[in-house]
């Protein structure tokens, strides 16, 4: 952990750090969190039976477009060239739970973190609003950073 919060300057004020005198890296950043559910629910996500459609392809779909805007969601996130987003999801009907794994990746100053972690959390969101209708109990949880690699501080895994 490190010894000092990055956003704040010496007076205590929210800044944007200044990445610029930093090298440009390849930088991954692998997020995640799950979504549990009515076994009803899993088993119509995972037919594709949803009176809305493919509830995961609409969820892939908006975590990726959720990693290009991360920084106009969070205040003092950088834009980001991202140069890859992937999303997976694995679907385990013994607990009715879906997990989502968001990869992000760049090449630049700055890390992909906040980006594959907003992926993950809208990801979630929309199989949430795509199924509330039959399920307002589901339960998501556990978004976290999995792993990151690149720039100054390296590697780094949960």
């Amino acid at each position: 952990m490190t010894s000092s919060l990055t956003h704040f300057d010496t007076d205590g004020q929210a800044h944007m750090v200044d990445v610029g005198g930093k090298d440009e890296t390849r930088r991954v950043a692998i997020a995640g969190g799950h979504i549990s559910m009515l076994p009803a629910t899993f088993e119509m996500i995972a037919s594709g039976s949803a009176k809305k459609g493919d509830v995961l392809g609409i969820a892939r779909i908006a975590a990726i477009q959720a990693t290009k805007r991360a920084s106009e969601l969070i205040p003092l996130c950088h834009p980001i060239a991202l140069t890859r987003v992937a999303v997976e999801f694995d679907l385990d009907r013994a607990s009715s739970t879906i997990t989502c794994t968001v990869t992000a990746e760049t090449v630049g100053r700055t890390g992909v973190e906040m980006e594959a972690l907003t992926g993950a959390s809208v990801a979630l969101l929309t199989i949430y609003d795509m199924c509330k209708a039959v399920d307002r109990g589901m339960q998501m949880g556990g978004i976290a950073l999995r792993e990151k690699l690149g720039g100054k501080s390296g590697h780094w895994k949960a």
